[in-house]
C-alpha cells in the first residue's frame, strides 16, 4: 500500500530569484543546497535545507508557461505543496480510483530520475499538490 513519508518540500514561486535569495540566505541564513535551470519545466529553482524538508524557489524562465500564467494571475506566493510517497503509481491508481482530479495520469520523470505528479486544486481544497518518490 502506498504512503505518504513527509513533506518534501514546500514550492513558493517567485518573479526574480535573486531577489528572493536575498531574503531566504541573507536575511535568514538558509543556504541553497541547489540553484539550477530546468528547461522542460521552464523553471529556474532554488532548494533551500530546513530540517527533513526543503523550500523551493521556483522562477518562470519563458512568459509563455503555466508557471507564468500562474505568476500573472496571483502574484508571487505559495505555488504548491510537496509530499514524498512510497509508491507514486500506487498511490496515483488509488487517487483516480476514488474520483480525485489530477494533472497528471501517469508520473513524470525529473532529470534526476525523480517521479513526480500533481493533484488538481479542485479536489485537494484549493492547493496544488505535488507527489513525489524518489529515485530507486
Amino acid at each position: 500500500m502506498p504512503e505518504i513519508k513527509k513533506i518534501n518540500h514546500i514550492a513558493i514561486l517567485v518573479e526574480d530569484m535573486d531577489t528572493s535569495l536575498e531574503f531566504w540566505h541573507a536575511i535568514l541564513g538558509i543556504k541553497p543546497s541547489q540553484v539550477t535551470d530546468v528547461p522542460k519545466e521552464a523553471a529556474r529553482i532554488a532548494f533551500l535545507p530546513v530540517g527533513e524538508s526543503e523550500i523551493e524557489l521556483v522562477q518562470p524562465t519563458t512568459n509563455d508557461s503555466g508557471l507564468s500564467r500562474f505568476l500573472e494571475k496571483r502574484g508571487p506566493g505559495m505555488h504548491h505543496l510537496c509530499l514524498e510517497v512510497t509508491d507514486l503509481q500506487g498511490l496515483l491508481a488509488q487517487l483516480i480510483s476514488s474520483g480525485v482530479q489530477l494533472i497528471n495520469d501517469e508520473p513524470k520523470t525529473s532529470e534526476d530520475g525523480r517521479l513526480y505528479a500533481f493533484i488538481h486544486p479542485k479536489s485537494a481544497n484549493g492547493v496544488l499538490v505535488e507527489l513525489y518518490q524518489q529515485a530507486k
